[in-house]
């Protein structure tokens, strides 16, 4: 794609601002770890609630909803909507929890809530397992999306891509290095509003072009199906409508959200969701901030993608299933004048970075917080802390570069974290509600997904091949883990010791948690946790309202509009009036 004068200099522009915003952090982050980290705890909610909503804007994810609806329709998107009920529950459940623990990372809270060697095995061994292992496979994701953009972007040959993504990332963790958690949170909301503007300028050109003719010519044009916010659960389904098995959907909805863990959407907060909620000046902005992440992230966000994503269906019908991803680059090259394609190549840059810069920091905070000061220098001043902070971030950077010449398929990466997690969730929902899930618990939840994983995937696939295959065409191998796996850790919770009672006391007495804590809380507080699960459904019938509310008046589909309208009011009330006589939006 040729780039104009204009085009060039808007890149240059993006580039400086971003870097200027890294040395001016850059004092502010030496401070201590804390600083680097969290940004001295006190961040306003919005800045949170933006930060946490421009990392899961990476790069590949508008080709990626591209590729769900070309496949699938717009109910293609449910592979990913069905996650805002387990945001939905860090909202209500567990946000004033992470603010009021006052951790630096959450894997830190380990040693808070558990006791003994098992608790310190745990803290060391996830340091490792989330800090570098399954952190550089997310990055490595992420650089390979950006990779095959650059190839249709720039026709740049396969052996000089890696080196390309090298420069991107040389310049992310620049100013992660040098800024932490304030330059990373601050850019991010430049980053995002640009990926924002970008997305919907593109949208309303390509909708509004000669070739497509608008939403009437649109709808017409698609095949039957595409348009449904439902899958045809059970059946073929229609044109392009999602067919999903029974087995499949209720995976989606019932079971994945709440057992596996995934990043930005790990059952109980957790990563870097739960360092934003760490970071906020308050148990209120923690709470705010993540209820604007499940809103914006869900509701508003999906659409001027899903808008371009219809359009490409239309405008280049020959793309096959593997490349139909590459109709969103297809129509940026296509439909974009001179200057825009300047921008919209800086918000896919921007998207990116907004996504590697967290990955950086947040990894990084395991590697230094919870593995470097707890295990080997436990006496290191906050100078040197720091210092390791800002190396530990360009260590990463490495592996993470060469884990993606290592990497093949986006989706099989996707699948393997998706399936390799599956069971912990519960546990680390549950830990923060019963007493009797300690650190042996957490190991063997840990540890069994890979057993039941490999069971699976070299064992009896070769009695039946569909155990091979991912959640969406066969999710036996992943319902075989969830059960293998929970049925592991409960056995453990019942036949090892319990957390030491002081350590559990003290946990207590610092979060004062809901649910069953019966050694130090005599009374039932069942009422409280009823009317949070009320705030909670309340909060997703709002959510998935608004979002097909909105799809419904973009489509002039105004019935079904009104309808979603009268849902949005109702629900709202509800949690208005729920949430005021809990006091969740009270510090």
């Amino acid at each position: 794609m040729e780039l104009a004068l204009w085009d060039y200099l808007i890149i240059i522009i993006f580039i400086g601002i971003t870097l200027f915003i890294g040395l001016k952090f850059r004092k502010e982050a030496g401070k201590d770890i804390s600083s680097f980290f969290l940004g001295g705890r006190n961040l306003p909610w919005y800045i949170a609630g933006i930060s946490m909503v421009a990392t899961t804007f990476a790069a590949d994810t508008p080709l990626a909803v591209t590729e769900l609806v070309a496949q699938n329709g717009i109910a293609g998107n449910w592979l990913w909507w069905n996650m805002l009920a387990g945001g939905m529950l860090t909202t209500f459940f567990f946000a004033r929890y992470w603010r009021r623990a006052e951790v630096l990372t959450d894997i830190e809270l380990i040693e808070m809530r558990y006791s003994g060697k098992p608790a310190k095995f745990l803290r060391g061994f996830r340091s490792i397992y989330f800090g570098v292992f399954m952190n550089v496979l997310i990055i490595g994701w992420v650089n390979v999306a950006l990779m095959s953009l650059l190839k249709v972007f720039f026709d740049i040959p396969d052996n000089q891509l890696l080196w390309y993504v090298a420069g991107a990332m040389i310049l992310v963790s620049s100013y992660s290095a040098m800024s932490g958690l304030l330059g990373v949170a601050f850019t991010d909301v430049i980053q995002f509003g640009i990926a924002m503007i970008g997305s919907i300028i593109l949208a309303v050109l390509v909708l509004n072009s000669e070739q497509i003719g608008g939403i009437d010519n649109l709808k017409s044009s698609l095949p039957e199906g595409t348009l449904s916010f439902f899958p045809a659960v059970g059946s073929e389904g229609s044109g392009t409508m999602l067919a999903l098995g029974v087995g499949s959907f209720f995976a989606f909805i019932g079971v994945q959200w709440w057992a596996s863990w995934y990043p930005g959407g790990e059952p109980g907060g957790g990563g870097y969701i739960a360092q934003r909620m760490m970071s906020t000046k308050s148990e209120k902005d923690a709470i705010y901030s993540t209820l604007f992440f499940q809103i914006a992230h869900y509701c508003i966000r999906p659409w001027p993608w899903i808008i371009v994503a219809l359009c490409a269906v239309i405008l280049y019908p020959d793309l096959s299933a593997a490349d139909s991803k590459l109709g969103y680059v297809m129509a940026m090259k296509d439909f974009l004048p001179t200057g825009l394609k300047g921008l919209l190549l800086v918000a896919f840059f921007a998207a990116y970075m907004s996504t590697i810069s967290t990955q950086l920091n947040w990894g990084t905070s395991y590697l230094i917080n919870d593995f470097y000061q707890r295990f080997i220098n436990p006496k290191a001043d906050n100078k040197l802390l720091v210092r390791a902070s800002r190396i530990g971030t360009i260590v990463i950077m490495f592996i993470a570069l060469f884990v993606t010449s290592q990497i093949n398929s986006i989706s099989g990466v996707w699948a393997f974290i998706v399936e390799c997690g599956a069971g912990l969730g519960l546990v680390m929902i549950l830990r923060w509600y019963w007493w009797r899930i300690n650190a042996w618990t957490e190991i063997v939840a840990t540890i069994a997904p890979f057993v039941g994983y490999g069971l699976a995937k070299f064992v009896f696939v070769n009695f039946d091949p569909a155990w091979g295959k991912g959640i969406g065409e066969d999710p036996r191998s992943f319902f075989f883990t969830v059960g293998l796996t929970t049925i592991a850790w409960i056995i453990t919770a019942f036949v090892t010791k319990p957390t030491d009672s002081t350590v559990l006391k003290s946990f207590f007495d610092k979060i004062n948690p809901d649910g069953n804590w019966r050694p130090f809380r005599k009374e039932s507080n069942g009422k409280r946790i009823m009317q949070l699960g009320i705030c909670w459904i309340s909060a997703i019938i709002f959510a998935y309202s608004v979002l097909f509310f909105t799809g419904s008046i973009i489509l002039k589909e105004f019935a079904d509009a009104g309808i979603y309208a009268g849902l949005i009011f109702v629900s709202f009330m509800i949690l208005r009036t729920v949430s005021r006589k809990v006091k969740v939006f009270e510090d």
